[in-house]
């Protein structure tokens, strides 16, 4: 409404230019039919019709895209863990490195993951924090000439109740113990 009586305002004002007040007032008086008109048609002119989408077919283009995505989701899930499983790839490899560091300098390996520098991140499930890990590391067993590390999920990543479990020792063997 408030647009609307700008734009009359601007209809008046450029028409006061080229009339007096009272000539102004008979003209409005005596084709107000045909006043009416032109200001109807100055308004629709400034407001031109955009060539858009309905609601109607956005809405069936994003149910279309969902069924995609539900269609495609199944088939997607084995990268998703193989993509996963690399964040339990890297730390573990990094504990060998910091266990053969270890080693050599007190040939020994520990079952200790802060003596040998390792810093767990936190948990996706840890409730006090937000953590982004998604794999517990830890030492199962160290000798002095060997020690075992492994790194379970705390994720089902499929749903189906099992959870990926990794173990290196210390020649560097990285197995995939349980799949997910």
């Amino acid at each position: 409404m408030l647009v609307l009586s700008v734009l009359i305002d601007e209809i008046i004002a450029s028409l006061e230019e080229r009339y007096n007040n009272s000539q102004l007032i008979l003209l409005i008086l005596l084709n107000h039919s045909r006043f009416t008109q032109k200001v109807i048609e100055m308004i629709t002119s400034r407001y031109k019709k955009l060539d858009a989408f309905t609601l109607s077919e956005l809405l069936v283009v994003l149910v279309i895209i969902g069924i995609l995505v539900l269609l495609a989701l199944p088939s997607l899930m084995p990268m998703i863990t193989r993509a996963r499983s690399v964040e339990a790839k890297q730390a573990l490899k990094y504990v060998h490195t910091l266990e053969k560091t270890y080693y050599y300098e007190y040939s020994r390996f520990s079952n200790d993951l802060d003596a040998i520098g390792f810093e767990q991140e936190a948990l996706v499930t840890d409730e006090n924090t937000t953590g982004n890990a998604n794999y517990l590391v830890e030492i199962v067993e160290a000798s002095p000439t060997s020690f075992l590390a492994r790194a379970t999920a705390q994720v089902d990543f499929d749903g189906d109740g099992d959870f990926n479990v990794w173990e290196i020792d210390q020649d560097g063997n990285l197995q995939e113990v349980k799949k997910d």
